[in-house]
């Protein structure tokens, strides 16, 4: 087999071979101002498409993986990390980034991004964006070849306010897609719904405004015909549902949370640095009736999905709340936000109106909690990690720890679960993997040797994983 080799200089890509690629295409940028390596995108698709290994005897049809959506948002099939049961078949738990041992492919990636690899339509799909955030791209990679299929500028941004920090990016909300499309979102910089076969935009809004501060970071779900967006800035705190089919506003439900922030002249402290938060919502049923759960800064609550009514809500002492629930039984467990979180269990029932602060928390655990990464719900326990890489077990009715271990490094990107085991992924580029057990054990270290706060995700037994500036498939 030949390979193609690119060498890069500042922004100009060569091509051992520029017969196959024609050089007005590579160079031309005039359809997309600004575009940093234009063109490099697709030359590194066709590059990993003409390396990639081909199709094993057996394998699914096109149609087959066109139709199926294994990790096709954020928290991946269930809203919890877990991974089904047939991706989880064969994934692995060794590999080696130097060698080239159970990598399937690689890929370089423009920009910056810390959305996670959504993977549906035969496609991964990520958002990313230049230090500046004045281009906002979305990719769609063959899920098995690495080949890039698309990789376009959703929307331009002429003046974006500073991100303010080192940590977030421009492109941090990550994809979600059911059968007919998949649907970007940048936060206040603009959502659209795009065609999973030409990633043509069939709609988009860019209407729908809040001041991030420190850039976006909460990510849309789905429930039934609504697309729904959270936006927890500093001036306002709402919750908007659009028709996934037009776009339309369906309903806008706004923060009822009392910050406790005002100064002496009736004015958010710090510009009211203290209200924004970055969590994605999750939906449960209670009793027949869904609940769809968000947490906030200073308060969580709970909505009617169909007409964002809000329901109930629970008052905490936290900011910056950036962990999704997860849900056990009748319970629902919640992260509070970061510096000193909490983790809550909230009983919800037919009775769950109002403030039911006092009234339905059934536990509150003060201390050594995760922050930024989600925990994950596993049969009856919670597993977590800290920023600074501690691992707990907790129990989930009773909030009681049940060990705690050691794992080192620091953690943003949430973990996720297959076949009895937990992946974390650290900054620090390594991915630790361990039992999902009643004992501390760690299984496997894997050193990327590059920064990891994407979350990950999985797909027909191959890990799909997210560095600052490449994006892997790691399969057996």
């Amino acid at each position: 087999m030949r390979f193609w080799s690119q060498f890069l200089f500042g922004s100009q890509v060569m091509c051992a071979f520029p017969g196959l690629v024609p050089q007005s295409f590579l160079q031309d940028s005039s359809r997309r101002p600004g575009l940093f390596f234009p063109r490099l995108a697709l030359v590194c698709g066709m590059m990993v498409a003409l390396a990639a290994p081909p199709w094993t005897e057996g394998s699914a049809s096109d149609a087959e993986i066109s139709a199926r959506l294994p990790w096709p948002g954020r928290t991946g099939p269930t809203q919890n990390g877990h991974v089904a049961a047939e991706d989880a078949v064969g994934l692995p738990t060794e590999w080696d980034t130097a060698s080239g041992t159970n990598v399937r492919w690689k890929l370089a990636l423009e920009g910056f991004g810390h959305s996670t690899p959504v993977i549906a339509h035969g496609c991964v799909w990520l958002t990313a964006a230049p230090a500046d955030g004045k281009q906002l791209l979305v990719y769609a990679v063959d899920q098995h070849t690495g080949a890039v299929r698309h990789h376009l500028i959703v929307f331009e941004n002429p003046d974006p306010e500073p991100l303010g920090n080192e940590v977030n990016t421009y492109a941090s909300p990550s994809c979600v897609a059911d059968a007919e499309a998949v649907y970007v979102h940048f936060g206040t910089y603009g959502t659209a719904r795009l065609d999973p076969e030409s990633s043509a935009v069939e709609w988009e809004r860019r209407d729908i405004r809040c001041r991030h501060y420190r850039g976006p970071g909460s990510s849309p779900v789905i429930f039934r015909n609504l697309l729904v967006l959270t936006f927890d800035g500093i001036d306002r705190q709402f919750l908007t549902a659009l028709n996934l089919e037009t776009g339309e506003t369906v309903w806008t439900t706004d923060r009822t949370t009392d910050y406790g922030d005002l100064d002496a002249n009736g004015q958010p402290r710090g510009d009211g640095d203290a209200r924004k938060a970055f969590s994605t919502p999750g939906y449960v049923d209670v009793d027949g009736e869904t609940h769809l759960v968000s947490v906030g800064s200073r308060a969580a609550f709970g909505y009617d999905p169909v007409s964002g009514r809000e329901l109930w809500m629970v008052r905490h002492d936290d900011f910056n709340a950036s962990a999704p629930p997860s849900f056990f039984g009748n319970l629902a467990i919640l992260e509070t936000g970061t510096r000193g979180a909490n983790l809550l269990a909230v009983r919800l029932d037919r009775t769950a109106r109002g403030d039911i602060t006092d009234s339905h928390v059934i536990w509150n655990r003060d201390k050594g909690n995760s922050d930024m990464a989600a925990p994950l719900v596993i049969g009856e326990r919670v597993f977590m990690i800290t920023s600074t890489g501690v691992a707990t077990c907790v129990n989930v009715q009773s909030g009681e720890e049940v060990w705690k271990g050691r794992v080192d490094g620091t953690y943003t990107s949430s973990p996720i679960t297959a076949g009895g085991l937990i992946y974390f992924c650290s900054e620090e580029g390594e991915v630790t993997v361990i039992r999902a057990a009643d004992t501390f054990e760690i299984v496997s270290r894997n050193p990327m040797g590059e920064c990891l706060r994407a979350s990950p995700g999985a797909a027909a037994g191959c890990l799909y994983l997210r560095t600052l500036t490449h994006l892997y498939c790691l399969g057996e």
